[in-house]
């Protein structure tokens, strides 16, 4: 299998960041990793904390390294539970981030993960070129699922 691979597309009034990877692991598994707020850190070194609760309608408080002394508050907007959870923060039309999680399982017992997540909004040529390339982030970020989903010493879910 090979390694995660962000990648970018952009235009005027939309710019998204896109990795997927192939995991040796059950969506159910995979799915249990992403809704723990609690125990993110232990195995996404993407995440320094989360609080709140990975659930429907929920707002959470991120902080990760990439951002250091800000918090992010994006709403759990949509949860289906093993399938596809969006957060999403800002205000539309002027400035919005999206991230969308999907898992689809594959014939050979994978499953496929991706992560997108897409800044759109009136604000966003100005803001554009502030932001910080996300591409590693989301490589690591993708790894660091793939290593705890297919852990051994974890528990099955």
């Amino acid at each position: 299998m090979t390694t995660p691979a962000t990648t970018v597309t952009q235009s005027s009034f939309n710019l998204e960041y896109r990795v997927s990877t192939r995991i040796a692991s059950t969506p159910e598994r995979i799915w249990a990793r992403l809704t723990d707020a609690a125990a993110f850190p232990s195995w996404n070194s993407t995440v320094e904390e989360i609080k709140g609760t990975i659930a429907p309608g929920q707002k959470l408080a991120i902080k990760v390294p990439l951002a250091p002394g800000r918090t992010f508050s994006p709403k759990v907007t949509e949860f289906v539970p093993g399938e596809r959870m969006v957060w999403s923060d800002g205000f539309a039309p002027m400035f919005q981030g999206k991230r969308v999680f999907t898992l689809a399982p594959q014939p050979d017992g994978t499953t496929e993960f991706v992560m997108a997540e897409t800044f759109t909004g009136l604000m966003l040529p100005l803001i554009k070129g502030s932001l910080p390339d996300f591409r590693p982030a989301f490589d690591q970020y993708a790894a660091d699922l793939k290593r705890a989903a297919e852990s051994a010493g974890l528990p099955p879910v």
